[in-house]
């Protein structure tokens, strides 16, 4: 595998409702594409170092979702359709076609949702981390999402916190969770709260059932369940455990990250 010396040039496209998107564009302009999507409450930066250690001939563009980041947005949807328009735009803005659509997290919802609506622009769907979420299986009638939303609403920092701590394998670094913590607890407002109802909301197998493009969940072994790989079997092309960290295991295995991405993309 040979790695990238990389420029990271960034770019932005202009959407409806005074809408900015910000990406990071890096790799030659005929290579393979890499769509890289962030979680909730993070950013593009979370894939700098991957992208540094990715193979050369790949061309790699990491989204701001919508009030993420960079990127700003006076709408009031932060619905994961609607987080797909935002990477549509800059597919559509840098010509892609064939592309790779890898999320983390939330990013794997809204990764589903751009190969929902622009089948024609994605080969596959790379979920990291993402749709193993019990909370996902089966739509939620109001009162079943008010269970989840009522945290949010109560006590925001400590749904933030449970969420950190839940997605943190015996063993993992204190000062990293604490690191997590800060970075989501500050998410901005009131988007930050908008996307996590989004997410809550979202009927994922419905999404599921009419994506044509294959997608694969990898998922990290420690907090996969077995109802979970039930579950997914027949909605999604396969469920892979890894073992490269936490949740946030880019963050943390940047190198390992970069060698599973360059995997999926086939070098």
């Amino acid at each position: 595998m040979t790695v990238a010396s990389r420029t990271l040039g960034s770019r932005q496209v202009q959407r409806e409702d005074d809408t900015t998107i910000h990406y990071t564009v890096s790799g030659p302009g005929d290579g393979q594409v890499l769509i890289l999507i962030h979680g909730w409450a993070c950013d593009r930066r979370d894939y700098d170092e991957i992208t540094t250690h990715l193979p050369a001939d790949l061309r790699v563009l990491a989204v701001d979702l919508a009030e993420h980041g960079e990127s700003r947005s006076a709408r009031e949807s932060y619905s994961m359709a609607e987080f797909g328009r935002d990477v549509v735009a800059v597919m559509e803005a840098e010509d892609v076609s064939d592309a790779i659509v890898v999320g983390h997290s939330l990013g794997g919802a809204v990764a589903v949702e751009v190969a929902r609506l622009a089948p024609g622009r994605v080969a596959r769907v790379a979920a990291l981390d993402a749709l193993h979420y019990t909370f996902l299986f089966g739509a939620l009638d109001d009162e079943q999402a008010d269970v989840f939303l009522n945290l949010l609403r109560d006590d925001f920092s400590g749904l933030v916190r449970s969420m950190v701590e839940a997605g943190s394998p015996d063993g993992t670094d204190e000062a990293l969770k604490d690191e997590y913590f800060a970075k989501m607890v500050a998410v901005r407002q009131p988007a930050g709260s908008a996307a996590y109802e989004g997410l809550v909301r979202w009927n994922m197998e419905e999404a599921l059932a009419e994506v044509t493009s294959p997608v694969t969940v990898y998922a990290v072994r420690a907090m996969l369940t077995p109802e979970s790989v039930t579950h997914l079997e027949g909605r999604v092309e396969a469920v892979v455990p890894i073992d490269l960290g936490s949740h946030h295991f880019g963050v943390e295995n940047p190198v390992g990250t970069a060698r599973l991405l360059a995997g999926i993309a086939g070098r």
